[in-house]
């Protein structure tokens, strides 16, 4: 009874309580074709709680953990590795159970993180103010699009999204956007060694509020900025950068030095983990402060206390962002404040010489990875350029594949099936992430194993 602690006779009181003669009448809101008819096909209707736990344990032992095969994943969530000092920190009580800091003097050192982990972003997206974090990358990506609509006062209403845009954040977008006046317009990846700068500039037009373009982009490759953010700023329209792998910028130009207006993005690589898909952080920041107040989320400011001593505030946490939803700038209720703490500590451990001693080895490794790949018999790399992800093309459909190289212990990447389920024309498409925990061992069985399948 640990999770059922009632009583019949406590849940029959409770329901003559409330009027209803059975737990049926209190879902008769629900449409009967969306009730359940019986129990879950296939779920034991009851099992003790270590005959629970000695099942889970065997399910458990067919799974094939990313530290244990050569790991090769990417599409938006990177393994990389975390210090063990990481992990230390966070767990420490102090910050481990804190919660929002609404009342400062008791929560200086929270607030003080967040501050140091705005100032490492701002720094890292190349921009003048960053807030105190928001859900995760594709979360942060919509409201990116929403402050744009702001910002635009509702005299614009198309958002440009680039076709190499990641395509679950291209989903969350438009998902939020049946609830405003925003018209998405969206684009499938062109498959060239390229980015399509042209094909998306051409979509610009006097009526764009914003120009979504992720940096590097679904297929890994390097979309020039400051090309699009000339062309989006000729038109009146804002530059939204996206970036899904921010150990790239340890090698490559900021979004904000190249002209994006706002830039958003996922924390997952740096002290985060893959964590089986979550909890993860949305990093958010803008290039002109005047946007500041148009920006979402929590903001961290610097101040004195009354004896002149330094110390941290929530500078920017409007109150219609507590108790009137109607006016909030969003409805986002969490800063990801221990995921932030991570990342924060990650970084500051790294360094910008660290950060950018990682990502030179990132990309050494994948450059390795694809020259070794290109050897194999009916395997072409697409991409002119990368960082520490590439784009394969195979005379195969890439999901077979993938699941065939699991069967042999080898996780090889992300099938564009997958990403573009309806998209026939990039089944054979492949994308192959590297970072510092794969070693040449693993690239080499990767190309062993692949011309083995292939052939």
């Amino acid at each position: 009874m640990r999770y059922l602690p009632l009583t019949d006779t406590d849940r029959s009181e409770m329901l003559a309580k409330v009027g209803a003669s059975s737990i049926d009448d209190l879902f008769v809101d629900v449409p009967e074709e969306a009730r359940l008819s019986g129990p879950i096909h296939g779920l034991p209707l009851h099992a003790s709680e270590m005959a629970v736990e000695k099942h889970m344990r065997r399910l458990s032992k067919k799974n094939l953990a990313a530290a244990d095969a050569p790991f090769f994943l990417g599409a938006g969530a990177y393994r990389h590795h975390v210090p063990a000092s990481v992990d230390h920190i966070i767990q420490r009580g102090e910050f481990l159970t804190a919660y929002t800091p609404y009342q400062p003097e008791i929560a200086q050192g929270t607030l003080q993180m967040l501050f140091e982990f705005q100032t490492q972003v701002a720094r890292l997206y190349g921009c003048a103010v960053a807030n105190a974090s928001m859900y995760d990358g594709s979360t942060a990506c919509w409201e990116a699009v929403a402050m744009a609509s702001r910002i635009a006062r509702g005299k614009r209403s198309k958002v440009v999204l680039s076709g190499a845009l990641h395509p679950h954040y291209a989903e969350v977008v438009k998902t939020m956007a049946k609830f405003t006046k925003d018209e998405i317009a969206d684009a499938k990846p062109v498959m060239q060694g390229s980015p399509d700068n042209e094909g998306l500039i051409a979509r610009i037009d006097d009526n764009t509020s914003c120009v979504v373009v992720q940096y590097p982009d679904i297929l890994g490759r390097i979309p020039d900025l400051a090309e699009i953010a000339e062309a989006a700023h000729d038109k009146g329209a804002l530059l939204i950068a996206v970036n899904t792998e921010p150990v790239a910028l340890g090698a490559i130009k900021s979004p904000g030095e190249l002209g994006a207006d706002i830039v958003v993005g996922e924390g997952q690589s740096i002290g985060v983990g893959l964590q089986f898909g979550g909890p993860y952080l949305g990093l958010f920041a803008v290039r002109d402060p005047k946007h500041v107040r148009q920006m979402p989320g929590r903001l961290c400011g610097e101040t004195v206390d009354a004896e002149g001593k330094r110390g941290f505030v929530l500078t920017l946490s409007t109150r219609e962002q507590h108790i009137r939803r109607e006016k909030a700038t969003s409805n986002i209720c969490t800063n990801s404040g221990l995921c932030a703490l991570a990342f924060s500590v990650h970084m500051t451990l790294l360094g910008e010489k660290g950060l950018r001693q990682l990502a030179a080895e990132n990309h050494r490794l994948a450059c390795l990875a694809a020259d070794r790949l290109a050897s194999v018999p009916g395997v072409s790399v697409l991409n002119d350029g990368f960082f520490n992800e590439f784009t394969v093309m195979l005379d195969r459909n890439a999901r077979e594949v993938v699941r065939e190289l699991a069967d042999r212990r080898v996780l090889a990447g992300v099938s564009l099936g997958r990403l573009y389920p309806q998209a026939d024309d990039l089944a054979g498409g492949l994308l192959v992430a590297v970072t510092e925990t794969t070693t040449e061992e693993d690239i080499e069985t990767l190309g062993t194993m692949l011309r083995e399948v292939l052939s």
